[in-house]
């Protein structure tokens, strides 16, 4: 009988690098084509709203995997319920209006970034994830400002863009000091 030996940290390091990148150019690419429909709330930027969570979903899916060799990944569980539970009240938001979006998409991400910063703050040893912890801490500062911002006069969407290229601006460093530091083990 064959078994095979649990991926060890270098190997968890490699895929959250890649993961990384991954997340740096999804949040770009949605950014861009948001900052196109972001003057109302069409069903393009209804779609590309519930699109990013769902995105997060995925990335913890991959992330978790990933992160049984070296450590619990039990909070990465609650990340993807909440992003799943976020999609979902995007998508019923939407047909309220931006308000309503603003007060979903920032209740989601204050959590999820409370669960980034705990994770990150949990995988210092791994490397490459101070830049992890700060995007974890903005994310909760952003989510209670949008929370704040829907009861603006004019509430806007464009919040959400600048949202999301910080947050893949700290992915790009984090997967390019998880690369260093791989180099270093």
């Amino acid at each position: 009988m064959t078994t095979l030996a649990a991926p060890d940290i270098s190997t968890t390091a490699s895929t959250l690098r890649r993961l990384y990148f991954v997340r740096f150019a999804f949040a770009i690419v949605w950014a861009l084509v948001m900052f196109t429909t972001a003057e109302h709330l069409g069903p393009l930027a209804a779609t590309l709203l519930v699109l990013y969570p769902l995105f997060d979903v995925a990335a913890a899916v991959v992330d978790a995997r990933a992160s049984r060799a070296t450590g619990k990944p039990a909070l990465l569980y609650v990340n993807i319920a909440v992003s799943l539970l976020a999609a979902i009240g995007l998508a019923v938001a939407a047909t309220s209006g931006i308000p309503a979006v603003l007060l979903v998409w920032g209740a989601w991400a204050v959590v999820a970034g409370l669960v980034q910063l705990i994770v990150a703050v949990n995988r210092r040893g791994l490397g490459g994830q101070w830049p992890m912890i700060f995007s974890g801490g903005i994310s909760v500062l952003a989510g209670a400002s949008f929370i704040a911002g829907a009861s603006a006069d004019d509430p806007a969407l464009t919040n959400a863009i600048g949202y999301a290229i910080p947050g893949a601006i700290f992915f790009l460093i984090s997967a390019i000091r998880l690369g260093r530091a791989a180099k270093a083990n």
